[in-house]
């Protein structure tokens, strides 16, 4: 039997880490690289702004996502009831955390609850999906997603994450098979996530054939979970080895057009590394359905619901103003305004 106690200590280390220490990838985003055309007469009035999207059959009034963070320790109630709250009110999307450890011991199902406090949200339960390879199948999917009453099922992939661990699961042959026989019988749409690497184009070919509904991309320019866990290390072996890929991965902006060229159709969410409203603008140009972030609601979230929903409010204003100066009225018209690319950043 798993040691619970284990998995819910690492999710206590990762908080604190996230919230006192520079875990920030050595790549940038890649968003950098683009900019859109001025508008200086966009023929719109600012207020008029459509920022609504549709997305597995609910309407967002913002296309934003508070990020998969966490859950299954007792401090993370709070934050997830925070973010949460927030989410309802503004009319966003939220991810929990890994429900491993509630999974593993169902009195920690609470740290994931959080329909009391959001009956209307959109919602998204997390599992890892190496979990598949390690005794796990359609039932604890099936309970993870009935668990917080989610709209969808994130399978998250962290494996360089899971390889600088000393505790990691890494036994990632043949997996591709369970998640298409967990896409085909989950009655939830189920997401690809990444963790803050990107996705390649080979990824997205097999992840689209195997049946997922969506991909949150999850590319670098973030937070890096190898930076993260070489503050975990107990050892200065490990330490080395966890800080030597501080710039690995594939930057956001170009795992978002990895998932356009080879899965056209395939929804996509786009994080890792977003911070600002102008940043979402771009991965809409770019083809995603909404942007997602994880550390500045986390950090937010560790003030008050108050200081979340300013988060919110600062995002959702940038977003809107970026339309109207690009000329964009809607979501609709947004994703099919072009950007100029400047290869020399």
């Amino acid at each position: 039997m798993p040691d619970n106690s284990l998995t819910s200590s690492r999710k206590s280390d990762h908080i604190r880490i996230n919230l006192e220490e520079d875990v920030r990838s050595g790549l940038t985003t890649g968003l950098e690289r683009y900019r859109f055309v001025h508008r200086a007469l966009p023929e719109l009035d600012l207020d008029d702004i459509d920022l609504s999207v549709p997305l597995f059959g609910k309407r967002l009034q913002t296309p934003l996502l508070i990020s998969s963070m966490t859950g299954g320790a007792g401090e993370t109630t709070a934050i997830n009831l925070a973010l949460a709250a927030a989410a309802q009110e503004a009319g966003i999307a939220m991810g929990v955390g890994s429900q491993r450890a509630a999974i593993e011991d169902p009195a920690l199902a609470d740290t994931f609850r959080v329909r009391q406090v959001a009956p209307d949200i959109l919602l998204f339960a997390n599992l890892g999906a190496v979990q598949l390879n390690y005794g796990y199948g359609l039932e604890q999917c099936q309970r993870a997603v009935d668990m917080i009453e989610a709209d969808a099922l994130i399978l998250h992939f962290n494996a360089l994450q899971e390889a600088v661990q000393p505790e990691g699961n890494t036994r990632f042959a043949g997996l591709l098979r369970k998640i298409e026989q967990v896409c085909r019988a989950l009655p939830a749409p189920v997401i690809a996530k990444e963790v803050g690497w990107g996705f390649s184009e080979e990824d997205v070919w097999h992840l689209a054939a195997a049946g997922v509904s969506a991909i949150e991309v999850a590319g670098a320019g973030g937070t890096s979970w190898t930076q993260v866990e070489m503050h975990r290390a107990q050892s200065e072996s490990q330490r080395r080895l966890a800080a030597a890929f501080v710039d690995w991965g594939i930057p956001t902006a170009e795992a978002i057009l990895n998932v356009r060229r080879v899965a056209p159709a395939m929804t996509v969410l786009a994080s890792g590394g977003l911070r600002t409203g102008t940043d979402i603008a771009k991965c809409l140009a770019l083809g995603a359905s909404l942007g997602g972030m994880a550390g500045p609601f986390l950090k937010a979230a560790a003030i008050s619901p108050e200081a979340v929903l300013q988060t919110i409010a600062e995002l959702r204003r940038a977003i809107q103003v970026c339309m109207f100066a690009a000329g964009a009225g809607s979501i609709s018209q947004l994703q099919a305004t072009p950007l100029v690319e400047d290869s020399r950043k």
